[in-house]
């Protein structure tokens, strides 16, 4: 069954930036916690690697660990960000670990895909206001994003447009995902099929040439 989600109108929240440019799925969730069959238990595994020292050990440095990552639901990221790998733990591990939205320049297009299918916006944004908004960090400073009107923002107030599939937008704004789209709309499909009856039925038996052919 595919888990309840809230819908997504606008996001107000701090923000935390990882200032660093092609970061894979593999780096956001390690391979080796991949033995999970249900979508939870990943959150506290994102970017494992560099949150954590060889014991187990928070590394204070890492920008998760600070305390004004606290709560923080923005996720402002470098370039190309979600390379790698097509798995989907890469987007259950940030939205469990309390991101909604995740900012950057460019994205890779099968996280992109995965983001969207699953509850995480992807905004990306000129690269030179990814750049400001990696100098003007701190943790006092939000951004508010705006699916409905598909504007951003930024700290200061100016306010910038993004964009998102229409049908993902859709999706988004009300909390479904693909499957619950299509098991909403379960009367009219079949509705469709009742008056639109099929040209060829592919289980009849063939008639004509070609099945006088295979009957001699």
């Amino acid at each position: 069954m595919t888990p309840a989600r809230q819908p997504f109108h606008r996001v107000t929240s701090r923000y935390v930036v990882l200032p660093l440019d092609d970061v894979d799925t593999d780096q956001i969730i390690p391979a080796r916690f991949l033995k999970r069959t249900a979508r939870s238990g990943f959150g506290e595994h994102v970017f494992h690697d560099w949150r954590y020292d060889a014991d187990g050990k928070p590394r204070p440095a890492f920008v998760l660990n600070r305390p004004e990552a606290a709560g923080a639901g923005l996720l402002v990221a470098g370039r190309n960000f979600g390379c790698g790998s097509s798995r989907e733990h890469a987007v259950w591990a940030l939205l469990e670990a309390g991101f909604r939205v995740v900012i950057s320049s460019q994205f890779a297009d099968i996280f992109r895909g995965n983001a969207l299918g699953n509850g995480l916006l992807p905004v990306q944004l000129e690269p030179d206001i990814v750049q400001d908004l990696a100098r003007r960090a701190d943790a006092r400073r939000e951004i508010t994003v705006d699916l409905a009107e598909l504007v951003v923002t930024l700290p200061g107030g100016a306010r910038t447009s993004f964009a998102v599939p229409a049908f993902a937008r859709h999706r988004l704004l009300r909390g479904l995902s693909e499957l619950d789209f299509l098991l909403a709309a379960a009367a009219d499909i079949s509705r469709f099929e009742q008056s639109h009856a099929p040209a060829i039925h592919t289980t009849a038996g063939s008639s004509g040439p070609a099945g006088a052919d295979r009957g001699r």
